[in-house]
């Protein structure tokens, strides 16, 4: 009988499920993919917890139906999903308001109640800051951590606060629908940065400290775990029998080097979606308030990733799909592939974009992109920060636009990346995984400007849906440890940094990081919303 595993990788602005086959290899059997929506404004960023349960489940079947197979020979079920959203339900596990989203950043008085008053260290309470950093090897020092949001919520909706019965992460919100168990995974309870990790608990005296009601937080659970059996009505829902059992998966941040092969102690990966990181396996906590690096409990036991974090990676793509490549190329309007223009071939919209600018130079012809859509937090936090075209001429083209916008993010990587290095060392090659590795123009340029080798595997965009399946084998005695996942994925292709690129990058990425500080003040009065005097 096969070994069939049911994995849901859980992103920003839609769902994949997927189908594993598990030997002795991995083997991806179908996928099925749903969108939904991201409600977002200037500061708010919000989703609609039950849009994502019906993707779910229309995927589910979608996967299971395209794949022919017996539903009964499933497994396990599990998940990886986006981190730090704050999900509260009632005591019928019911959502008592829409998802706060880990880029929501509207909660900045009570981020400056909470931690910003008093004597300070880099902007800190500096005994909050202290006990923090002793009890849970993190502290919550942007406006973006679910703490703040959770005070919002209290503060600004108490009828709706007053519901809830637990605080959950999005993926949790999915596990209760499925087994309606009320339940955190370790790297989720980390995320609330309420956890001990000494204790492998939620501390009491984080939650006395920022005034967090201890009844809210769920039982904690490992990655491993099998949380519960699929109950009669999802089951339904899902097209799988009654009892199948459904684990605990991870987070993306934990699960996405899983599924890279990039699981031992000094491996880095870069990870490109709809946001993107620069994360490196440590076995040691570390913290950088400088450049707000943590380190963050991982998918093992006793592992931890050394993470620094980029709000909008690919969503800075989509935006000039949006706003730049629709006009300039003039033939999709609403498509989302060129099938149907004459002579063109069918590809994603993505591909044609990127294969449209790759006789751009090195540098977009000195133009210069900052990749901060939606604020920024490392390394440096600001919600402020906000997107830049710098230095634009009369002969500047849509082009060397959206060519200019790869190579931001691929500098801010690099930022992050040096950052890092300050601290830990990372690995002499890059494991580069997410939709962005699709893209030969994205990968060769991140070699470039990182001066680094690059290596990509297979099927790149479904790393966290693999390690999520990792989880379910090791959870069922199939395979022996998390850290097998560096033999079971391959490398697909690898790039070298091509020097002639070096001393005009070294250029651009020096002008790059001065433009946040040169404009800093800038986005500040921009954000504010009144018109202010800005003296030359």
């Amino acid at each position: 009988m096969s070994t069939l595993i049911v994995t849901c990788d859980v992103g920003t602005s839609g769902i994949k499920t997927c189908l594993y086959e598990v030997g002795a290899k991995i083997t991806l059997v179908a996928a099925a993919t749903a969108t939904y929506a991201l409600y977002i404004d200037e500061f708010n960023a919000e989703q609609d917890p039950l849009e994502l349960w019906q993707a779910m489940c229309r995927t589910t079947r979608e996967v299971l139906e395209a794949s022919g197979c017996d539903p009964s020979d499933v497994r396990g079920v599990s998940f990886c999903s986006q981190m730090q959203s704050l999900v509260l339900v009632d005591r019928a596990g019911d959502p008592v308001r829409r998802t706060m989203s880990y880029m929501d950043q509207r909660a900045t008085e009570e981020y400056r109640k909470g931690i910003g008053r008093g004597l300070k260290v880099s902007g800190l309470n500096v005994r909050k800051l202290l006990r923090s950093l002793h009890l849970t090897g993190a502290v919550p020092a942007s406006v973006k951590d679910p703490i703040w949001k959770y005070q919002w919520v209290r503060r600004h909706e108490p009828a709706v606060f007053a519901r809830a019965h637990k605080w959950l992460d999005i993926k949790e919100f999915l596990i209760l629908k499925c087994t309606g168990e009320f339940v955190m995974t370790h790297d989720s309870a980390f995320a609330t940065l309420l956890y001990d990790s000494d204790r492998a608990g939620f501390s009491a005296e984080m939650c006395r400290m920022f005034d967090v009601e201890m009844r809210h937080l769920p039982r904690i659970i490992a990655t491993t775990d099998q949380v519960g059996p699929l109950r009669a009505e999802a089951a339904a829902l899902l097209g799988l029998p009654p009892g199948t059992p459904v684990f605990g998966g991870g987070g993306d941040a934990s699960l996405i080097g899983v599924g890279a092969g990039s699981a031992h102690e000094g491996d880095t990966h870069i990870y490109l979606g709809t946001s993107g990181w620069v994360s490196t396996v440590v076995r040691k906590r570390t913290i950088d308030l400088t450049s707000m690096i943590a380190s963050i409990v991982g998918a093992d036991a006793g592992v931890y990733n050394y993470f620094a974090e980029l709000e909008t990676a690919g969503k800075c793509l989509e935006w000039v799909r949006d706003h730049l490549a629709l006009d300039e190329i003039n033939i999709f309007l609403q498509q989302a592939t060129v099938a149907d223009s004459p002579g063109a071939i069918a590809e994603s919209l993505y591909s044609f974009m990127l294969r449209e600018i790759k006789d751009i130079p090195a540098g977009s012809n000195g133009v210069i992109f900052t990749p901060w859509l939606h604020g920024n937090r490392c390394p440096f936090e600001d919600p402020n920060a906000a997107g830049i075209f710098f230095n634009i001429r009369l002969d500047t083209g849509k082009r060397d636009l959206i060519h200019a916008v790869v190579e931001g993010i691929c500098y801010h990587l690099r930022w992050q990346l040096e950052s890092q290095q300050r601290k830990v060392a990372t690995s002499p090659t890059i494991r580069f995984v997410g939709g962005g590795a699709l893209a030969p123009t994205t990968c060769q340029t991140l070699a470039d400007i990182l001066g680094t080798e690059v290596q990509t595997v297979s099927d790149p965009q479904n790393v966290g849906a693999l390690g999520a399946a990792i989880t379910v084998g090791v959870g069922l005695g199939l395979l022996t440890s998390i850290e097998d996942s560096s033999s079971l994925v391959e490398v697909d292709s690898t790039y070298q940094p091509d020097p002639s690129t070096r001393a005009v990058h070294e250029r651009n990425f020096g002008v790059f990081k001065s433009l946040y500080t040169n404009n800093k003040k800038s986005f500040s009065i921009l954000a504010g919303g009144s018109p202010q005097r800005v003296d030359a």
